[in-house]
C-alpha cells in the first residue's frame, strides 16, 4: 500500500543572553533549500534528513518535504522568522493532511523565540492539531536539546543524537524513520517517556567521548535491544536557553511495560543528578593556555586550544578578543586562529592588497562585556576571499558552508582567520580553503567547544581548553537567568534531593 511521509528541518540552538536575535536571513545564509533541492544538498549527508531518505527509499515512500533550514546559534528567533518558517510548513502539512501517513522532523529542540519559550514543542502542537491524534510523528533532537513536556506530548517517537562531537545525525534519522515505518503499519504503537532534572545543564556538557556519558550512552543502547524499546536518549541539555524546562533528560521510546521503561530512564536521571559537580574539561585561563602555546613543541602534532566560551555553536559571537590578545602578548609563532568575527574589520581589509601592512581595530565590537573589546593591532594582509568552504570531516563532509567576505591577516606569528557570518570552526576544511594548513601549525586556535574535536584531534599532538570569560563560558552562575524554574542546579547548590519530573 503506497506510503506517503512529509518531512521537514527546522534548527536553531538558542541563547537567550545573547543580544543578537536570530532573524529569516540568518536562516537564509546558513541553509535554506525547499523541495527536491534539500535532497541534492543533504540528502546524501550527515544530516537527519539523509537518514530519514535512506528508509524512504528503502521502502519506495512518497515524500513531501516543504523546507530544510537552520540558523547559526544565536539569540531568540524573531517572531517574524519563526512564523514565516513555522507557516511554510504547517501550510505543506495542511495541504496534504488527507494524504500524510507519517511526519519525520529534523529539529534542534533548544529553540527559544521572541514570543514564545519551546519553539519545537510549540510547532508539534500546531502540527498535531491539524493532523489529529492518530498519524505517528518522529522527531530527531540535537542532545543538547531541552525536552519539553509538549514535545513529547505531541511526537511519539522522540531520538537524540548520541555523539558530540555529532557524527551519527544520519544514523538517528533512520532510527527515527525505521520506527515511524513500524507505527505507519501498526505494528507498534510507540510513546515516549521523559525524565527531568532541576540542572541548567548536564555537568560534563555532554561530552560523549569521555566522562560519565559513555556508561550512560551503553547503558542506553543495550536498553534499547529489550522487548517493546526502540529508542533511548540522554539529553545534556542546553543551559544557555533561559526557559521554564530548561535542563537535562533522558528519554524512551517504547510500548509495554511503562513501568519498567520509567524505571530505567529515572535511574540513569538519578545519576546525571547525583555526578552533577563532576566536571570534565580542565578550563585554562587565557594566559595559561597561550604560556602552553609558547612553550609547546609539535611532535606529534598541533597543540589545537578550544576558545570554549566564544563558540558560536552555542551562541556566543566570535569576536571575543581574550585569548587572542593573550597569545599575542605571549609572542606565539607559528600559530593559526578562526574564525574571529568581524565584518566591520574585513569590509576595511577589502580595501587593501594582499602583503601590505595595516592598523586595524579588531573584534570585540558586539558585547565587550563577554570576552574583551577591540584589539588595536599591525597586521599583514595576506588574502581575501568570499568565504566558501566545504567540509571534509565527519560532521561535515561535502556540506557547503559559508563565512561570508573573509580574509586571513598575520599578527606577529599568528594567522588570523576573519570573517563576516557567525560559524563555529569545526573542520579542517573551514581553514585550508583559506590558505592555512593547521596540521603543519605549531598551535591552533578555534572557537568551539567540542565539535572540533571530530576533525581536530586526529591531527592534535595535545589538545586544551580556555575560557576566555565569553557568552558561552562554563560558569552559567555568571548569567542572569529569569525563568528558569527555582531551584535549579548551579544556581541553587543547597538544593539537596532533586525532585523527580516525569512525562
Amino acid at each position: 500500500m503506497p506510503v506517503t511521509v512529509l518531512t521537514a528541518e527546522f534548527q536553531h540552538e538558542s541563547n537567550s543572553f545573547s543580544c543578537r536575535k536570530t532573524d529569516l536571513k540568518a536562516f537564509r545564509d546558513r541553509y535554506w533549500y525547499e523541495g527536491e533541492t534539500a535532497f541534492a544538498e543533504r540528502g546524501d549527508a550527515n544530516t537527519p534528513l539523509g537518514g530519514f531518505l535512506d528508509i524512504a527509499r528503502r521502502d519506495g515512500w512518497t515524500v513531501i518535504h516543504p523546507l530544510s533550514t537552520g540558523a547559526t546559534p544565536a539569540g531568540p528567533v524573531t517572531e517574524e522568522a519563526y512564523e514565516h518558517i513555522a507557516g511554510v510548513i504547517l501550510a505543506a502539512v495542511a495541504e496534504n493532511r488527507d494524504r500524510i501517513d507519517g511526519i519525520l522532523l529534523g529539529l534542534h529542540g533548544a529553540m527559544v523565540a521572541e514570543h514564545l519559550e519551546d519553539g519545537e514543542g510549540e510547532l508539534l502542537t500546531r502540527i498535531r492539531a491539524i493532523v489529529g491524534p492518530d498519524i505517528p510523528i518522529g522527531i530527531t533532537l540535537d542532545p543538547h536539546a531541552n525536552v519539553t513536556e509538549a514535545m513529547v506530548a505531541h511526537a511519539q517517537i522522540v531520538i537524540g543524537y548520541k555523539s558530540y562531537p555529532h557524527v551519527d545525525m544520519r544514523e538517528r534519522g533512520v532510527q527515527a524513520a525505521s520506527i515511524l515505518a513500524r507505527a505507519m503499519t501498526g505494528e507498534i504503537r510507540p510513546v515516549t517517556l521523559r525524565e527531568h532534572r532541576p540542572m541548567l545543564e548536564e555537568a560534563t556538557g555532554g561530552r560523549t567521548d569521555t566522562g560519565p556519558m559513555v556508561e550512560r550512552l551503553a547503558k542506553a543502547v543495550a536498553y534499547e535491544q529489550e522487548p517493546d524499546v526502540f529508542a533511548v536518549s540522554v539529553n545534556g541539555g542546553f543551559g544557555n536557553a533561559d526557559i521554564a524546562e530548561v535542563g537535562p533528560t533522558v528519554l524512551v521510546t517504547c510500548q509495554g511495560d511503562l513501568a519498567a521503561h520509567r524505571a530505567f530512564i529515572r535511574g540513569i536521571a538519578d545519576d546525571i543528578w547525583n555526578r552533577r559537580n563532576e566536571v570534565v574539561n580542565r578550563y585554562l585561563s587565557v594566559e595559561d593556555a597561550a604560556a602552553r602555546a609558547r612553550s609547546y613543541r609539535a611532535t606529534k602534532g598541533p597543540l589545537v586550544i578550544a576558545d570554549y566560551a566564544d563558540n558560536p555553536g552555542g551562541g556566543a559571537y566570535g569576536d571575543s578578543t581574550r585569548l587572542l590578545a593573550a597569545l599575542i602578548a605571549a609572542e606565539v609563532e607559528d600559530a593559526c586562529l578562526g574564525g574571529l568575527v568581524d565584518p566591520k574589520a574585513v569590509a576595511a581589509l577589502s580595501r587593501c592588497r594582499p602583503g601590505e601592512t595595516v592598523r586595524l581595530r579588531l573584534g570585540g565590537k558586539t558585547d565587550p562585556r563577554f570576552g574583551g573589546g577591540p584589539l588595536d593591532v599591525t597586521a599583514t594582509l595576506l588574502g581575501l576571499f568570499a568565504g566558501d568552504y566545504v567540509g571534509e570531516g565527519p560532521m561535515m563532509a561535502g556540506l557547503k558552508g559559508s563565512f561570508g567576505p573573509s580574509a586571513v591577516i598575520r599578527i606577529g606569528g599568528i594567522d588570523v582567520l576573519v570573517i563576516s557570518n557567525v560559524a563555529q570552526m569545526l573542520d579542517l576544511g573551514q581553514f585550508r580553503a583559506f590558505g592555512i594548513a593547521p596540521e603543519r601549525c605549531r598551535s591552533v586556535t578555534v572557537k568551539s567547544m567540542q565539535h572540533f574535536r571530530a576533525s581536530f584531534e586526529p591531527i592534535a599532538g595535545e589538545v586544551i581548553v580556555a575560557d576566555s570569560g565569553a557568552l558561552c563560558t562554563p560558569d552559567l552562575t555568571k548569567l542572569p537567568y529569569r525563568h528558569a524554574r527555582r531551584p535549579i542546579f548551579p544556581l541553587d547548590r543547597d538544593i539537596l534531593q532533586a525532585p523527580a519530573c516525569s512525562v
